[in-house]
């Protein structure tokens, strides 16, 4: 626990409560933390803590780093937290928090620093945020819908930004010309929003990654490398995925897309080579490299994969694709899950050239990196994400079931139906990852009715 008299040790200039991942089981923070005038770094992220945020950890003017990410705390951010303005870096995502996005980060100048991910915050992102010059790292994301929407309008004098990531906020607007003048930008994700107009031709001269992924954008790729413009309308013939992309943008609903050889079925083995299960049943390679911002398309051209984040922050490097090293626990088809692919914000499996009709989609997942088993800290993680099946969410904090209509374009005469994309979408919270084991899609004749998604885990 924390004990509740460190109002004794107000001499520290440094406090971690530990490197590991729940170290501190159902404790509260201490109101006696606020103390501690003369720290300089706080850091009890990744544990799991309850409660708020106590109010007087105001106290600690001196504070230039806070790490509070997947804390187990939940609540509104108190406003004495504005009196923090030495802040440099402060990590907070994947907790609970309540409330909009505070505007006092505003008035932090100093910030080099900010991630505010996978919390329960309301946008909008305010626009005094364009006082944070000094900002470097600049991640939020999953905003939920506040009073207005956000605009990138913020963001035109923060040139020294590195990694933008703002995803999965419902922003509008367009994105602005000034991106042009961000020379040390290297990575930038503004995927899963509402921005529209023209994609800037001169935007991705220096990036290394850029994802603009559904948005409803036009123009043409800017760069050659790591990409992802799906559910657009942007002009990529520069990749080289490029029929994978065409086909892709039967997305958006009022592009009617013609299968000449049309599927009803496909599996795939996420992360691994080719493998049949007991059944009989192929799961096609999935072990194609891919990285901060990647379109794949299978060899027989019936599914696709996108990933999309960057592990900048990860000790062990950019490792897209998990290795099983848990003991063997001797589990029906256990070569299927002896990799899978882990990616830091979302990871996308689509079905192309489908067959219009009702299919069912199974999902198995097994744990391959954690060890549930284990006495140690490792066997209290869990993983947190959502599953998405056609924009609508089968997998979350609760499991459920959805129905999405299956359908045709009667209009188009007998033979020439109208396929839709059957999408598998893979989001992370915070800075958790997400690791999917195998994927089977099959086709059901029925005349009618509704597509109804199962989901299971491996037998033992």
């Amino acid at each position: 626990m924390i004990h509740p008299t460190s109002r004794n040790c107000g001499c520290l200039s440094k406090m971690n409560t530990g490197s590991g991942i729940n170290n501190f089981t159902s404790s509260v923070l201490p109101a006696a933390l606020g103390n501690l005038t003369r720290l300089r770094s706080l850091s009890f992220g990744s544990n799991n803590l309850q409660g708020t945020l106590p109010r007087e950890l105001g106290n600690l003017t001196l504070l230039d780093q806070l790490y509070i990410d997947s804390s187990g705390l939940s609540g509104p951010i108190p406003q004495e937290l504005s009196n923090l303005a030495s802040l440099q870096t402060i990590w907070m995502s994947d907790n609970g928090f309540t409330g909009e996005l505070p505007e006092f980060l505003s008035t932090f100048t100093e910030l080099k620093d900010l991630r505010v991910e996978g919390t329960n915050l309301k946008g909008p992102i305010p626009n005094s945020f364009s006082a944070l010059t000094k900002l470097e790292n600049l991640r939020i994301g999953d905003l939920n819908v506040g009073e207005s929407d956000s605009s990138l309008d913020f963001l035109e004098n923060l040139t020294s930004l590195s990694i933008l990531d703002l995803s999965f906020n419902k922003l509008t607007g367009q994105i602005p010309a000034s991106f042009k003048d961000f020379s040390s930008l290297k990575y930038l994700y503004l995927g899963s929003n509402n921005i529209d107009g023209v994609l800037p031709s001169d935007i991705g001269s220096k990036l290394l990654a850029l994802d603009v992924s559904f948005n409803p954008l036009t123009g043409n790729i800017p760069l050659d490398g790591a990409i992802n413009t799906v559910g657009t309308s942007i002009n990529d013939v520069n990749l080289k995925n490029q029929k994978a992309s065409t086909m892709l943008q039967c997305l958006d609903q009022n592009i009617n897309c013609k299968n000449k050889a049309p599927s009803n079925s496909f599996a795939v083995n996420s992360g691994g080579p080719e493998q049949a299960d007991t059944n009989g049943s192929v799961y096609d390679d999935d072990s194609e490299k891919l990285g901060a911002a990647s379109l794949y398309t299978s060899s027989s051209n019936k599914w696709a994969v996108s990933s999309s984040g960057v592990f900048i922050s990860n000790i062990n490097g950019p490792i897209y694709i998990a290795q099983n090293r848990l003991p063997n626990r001797k589990t029906l088809d256990s070569e299927l899950y002896k990799t899978a692919r882990i990616a830091p914000a979302s990871l996308r499996y689509y079905g192309l050239s489908l067959e219009n009709g009702v299919y069912r989609v199974e999902l198995h997942f097994a744990e391959v990196v954690m060890d549930y088993d284990s006495a140690s800290w490792e066997g209290l993680g869990r993983r947190v994400f959502d599953v998405y099946i056609q924009l609508c969410a089968v997998v979350g904090d609760t499991l459920c079931t959805c129905a999405v209509s299956a359908y045709e374009d009667s209009s188009k005469g007998e033979g020439k139906r109208v396929g839709r994309i059957v999408g598998i979408v893979f989001g992370c919270v915070g800075g958790l990852v997400v690791a999917c084991g195998v994927a089977y899609f099959w086709w059901t004749k029925k005349e009618s009715g509704d597509l109804k998604i199962y989901t299971q885990a491996p037998k033992d």
